[in-house]
């Protein structure tokens, strides 16, 4: 017997998408999402590469919080840039994606390279619901994330740490190793800088 036969449409269904908050943000956050998809399209995307300034001065604008020569490529994107903080000299490459429902930090010195995904948000899976999580993610100090690779919800990636390309970190990583692999592993310990 099928579910319409038995007179339920949805038994054995375990996430309703029916029951999903259909506005789960503050008003507020939906005027300014639509400020900052306008400026990304017109004024960011069209940017020269090396307009690093101009897109600071529309970063800072939306509340980001963004230091001394840090910045990001004309086809990063955004979608909180008010739960931005780019610290001294960060950088963020072409193509990266900020899924920032929560609040990114990338600290100073460090760079997110071509293609890769800081992914700070989630649903909670354990109700049928599927509620929103606004999660967090930090990246600290002297930090490679290389292309193509995955930083999920509420990690924390230590200083001086590799990322590999195409690795996917669901987890936190310590201080001062190289990660690779889905999921991400530790393969070494990183060099200490000669110079």
């Amino acid at each position: 017997m099928n579910d319409q036969e038995n007179g339920s449409k949805h038994t054995g269904v375990y996430q309703r998408l029916d029951k999903v908050a259909g506005y789960p943000y503050p008003l507020r956050d939906y005027v300014r999402r639509l400020g900052w998809s306008i400026v990304q399209a017109l004024l960011i995307r069209t940017s020269p590469g090396r307009a690093m300034g101009w897109r600071r001065f529309w970063l800072r604008l939306f509340g980001a919080k963004v230091g001394k020569l840090s910045g990001i490529r004309p086809t990063t994107r955004i979608v909180h840039p008010w739960l931005l903080t780019l610290e001294d000299f960060a950088m963020l490459s072409d193509g990266v994606s900020v899924y920032n429902l929560g609040q990114v930090t990338i600290g100073e010195h460090s760079v997110v390279s071509q293609n890769a995904h800081l992914c700070a948000g989630t649903h909670d899976y354990t109700k049928t619901d599927l509620p929103l999580i606004r999660s967090t993610i930090t990246i600290g100090k002297g930090v490679w994330v290389c292309a193509d690779a995955f930083v999920g919800p509420d990690v924390t990636i230590g200083d001086n740490t590799v990322v590999a390309a195409r690795a996917v970190v669901v987890k936190d990583v310590e201080p001062g190793v190289v990660v690779a692999g889905n999921p991400a592993r530790v393969v070494k310990q990183r060099p200490k800088p000669t110079v």
